[in-house]
């Protein structure tokens, strides 16, 4: 276990992403999945690419799922053992007509002082090049954070980097459901529209430590998840109570992630 850890140390120091196998179990995966399927079938006003952070801070099956012990083992490798959720999306790419995302950095958009954040990418579908996989730029964590630009409108982001991009250095990464990727704030990355047809999904979860302070916290959701807090730093909500007819069913077992 000491060598992984360390294996996966320093893959992240180097390139600024690691790619975790077989995280969660597909019991997990499949509970997400559903999950995904009951905020489409509930929010109809919404497109797949639109489950954001907001929905999750009213969710006891989402806070519970960001919850679960093997993420956070994960995450306390990079952001030590006082951990608190910052952010949490499901970036979900319907067959055939699924946008892009154009090269960027998160942490061009994020509200925290210090940038001390890292993201966990968990993959609930399988995820390759046709359905528009996760792409980065090895290295460019080093990258100090660039300004943004107006892009294409038809991206989920509607901004790219303003700086050049030397695309023949881009990984692909080809992951099964289940695997975790884990990223740096200031990598570049991106992925391709999704012309397969199938779905291509995942869950992204954006760590913190409870030592960084989150300088706009309606933009975020968050919540204190394991370890201890910094006092007066940041408010925390209090975990969501699970209430028949309001949320996903799965939350009321407290089973199953």
């Amino acid at each position: 276990m000491q060598t992984m850890t360390q294996e996966v140390n320093r893959q992240y120091a180097d390139d600024g992403y690691v790619v975790i196998r077989d995280v969660v179990d597909p019991g997990v995966v499949e509970a997400a999945n559903a999950h995904v399927d009951w905020l489409l079938a509930r929010h109809p006003e919404l497109t797949p690419e639109q489950l954001g952070t907001r929905l999750a801070r009213d969710d006891p099956f989402w806070i519970r799922l960001v919850s679960d012990h093997r993420l956070l083992d994960v995450a306390q490798q990079f952001v030590g053992p006082d951990i608190a959720l910052f952010a949490t999306h499901y970036l979900c790419k319907p067959p055939k007509h699924g946008k892009g995302v154009e090269w960027h950095q998160d942490g061009a958009f994020w509200p925290l002082e210090p940038m001390n954040v890292v993201t966990l990418w968990l993959a609930l579908t399988d995820s390759d090049p046709d359905n528009g996989c996760l792409r980065v730029l090895p290295g460019s964590h080093r990258w100090e954070l660039e300004q943004m630009k107006q892009s294409d409108p038809g991206s989920v982001l509607r901004h790219r980097i303003d700086a050049d991009v030397d695309e023949s250095s881009a990984v692909d990464l080809v992951m099964r459901a289940g695997d975790v990727e884990v990223h740096h704030p200031n990598i570049v990355h991106s992925s391709m529209p999704n012309r397969s047809d199938r779905w291509r999904r995942a869950l992204t979860i954006r760590y913190i430590p409870t030592s960084t302070r989150i300088t706009r916290p309606d933009e975020a959701s968050p919540f204190h998840l394991r370890g201890e807090t910094v006092p007066g730093l940041n408010a925390y909500l209090e975990p969501p109570p699970f209430r028949p007819g309001d949320h996903f069913p799965a939350g009321e077992a407290g089973r199953g992630c």
